[in-house]
């Protein structure tokens, strides 16, 4: 199965998961007083149009280069990182507001069962951004570790629900607010993974070098290239789930063009046969 292919599936996974999430937490929100469990079905839903994002952002990137796009199409993805962020704060938003809104109104106590409930969707949803972070980290997908850490803010969440039902029902008739300030804190905590999410697609839309293990991989492979005698810089790009890389080779100042051209084809075919993640390979001579 390809890089793009993994992706697909893990984003499929998502959203069936979060379709069928929101749809339990709305209900149970609604029939067990629980504003937190409403919010949590809010987050939810934006979670699938998120994904959805995700997925047609993957078709897209996946893509083969063509004239007008000779490195691919892989940068459509911090941008639906962006979209995705965007669908975050938003969700956030109206949360912080209802809970705002919601803590000054008196209002019924949570329902006790609503808890179970809660601890089901806890467990699912952490096993959901390890199972769709696990797979981020394969393919190298930056829109696709945003939709794991959806899940994980999602667990978050729930957590905090948990809690403020708990206080709630614990301490009884004066403390019904608790469920709202578990909501809130939600709504914060949203935010948070908001920005975590978007600094480094912002990194990969600047170019941003973050990626020295890369570079010493790629210095290793080419110490083991016939005629290589070294190398010295080397830029790396990301897109999408691929990484394109200028490297600048030393070679024998002695040998003729033709034979540096050769050693530069034969280290650039070794670099992508031994680093799968490597897109285009840009190989500059240097005589020594």
């Amino acid at each position: 199965m390809t890089n793009e292919e993994t992706a697909v599936k893990a984003t499929y996974f998502s959203i069936i998961g979060n379709t069928s999430l929101a749809l339990i937490k709305g209900v149970a929100g609604y029939f067990g007083n629980s504003y937190a469990l409403v919010a949590d079905a809010i987050e939810s839903t934006t979670d699938i149009f998120a994904s959805l994002l995700v997925l047609l952002g993957l078709r897209y990137a996946s893509r083969p280069a063509d004239k007008n796009h000779p490195y691919g199409h892989g940068r459509i993805e911090p941008l639906v990182t962006f979209l995705v962020v965007g669908f975050l704060i938003t969700s956030a938003t109206i949360i912080a507001y209802e809970s705002i809104q919601n803590i000054g109104t008196p209002h019924a106590l949570p329902k006790a069962w609503t808890l179970a409930i809660l601890g089901g969707i806890i467990i699912w949803k952490e096993i959901s951004f390890r199972t769709v972070m696990k797979k981020a980290e394969e393919t190298n997908s930056s829109s696709l570790k945003a939709d794991a850490w959806h899940h994980r803010s999602d667990a978050i969440t729930s957590v905090a629900a948990f809690v403020g039902i708990s206080i709630t029902l614990v301490l009884g008739k004066g403390y019904e607010s608790a469920d709202d300030w578990a909501a809130l804190f939600a709504a914060g905590f949203i935010l948070y993974n908001s920005y975590q999410i978007f600094r480094p697609a912002l990194g990969e839309i600047l170019d941003e070098h973050v990626y020295d293990d890369l570079v010493l991989e790629i210095r290793q492979v080419a110490a083991t290239v016939e005629g290589v005698r070294g190398t010295e810089k080397c830029f790396i790009r990301k897109a999408g789930m691929q990484y394109h890389v200028d490297l600048h080779a030393k070679v024998s100042g002695d040998i003729t063009v033709r034979q540096g051209h050769e050693i530069a084809h034969h280290l650039k075919d070794t670099l992508r046969s031994r680093l799968p993640q490597l897109g285009h390979v840009l190989i500059h001579v240097e005589p020594q």
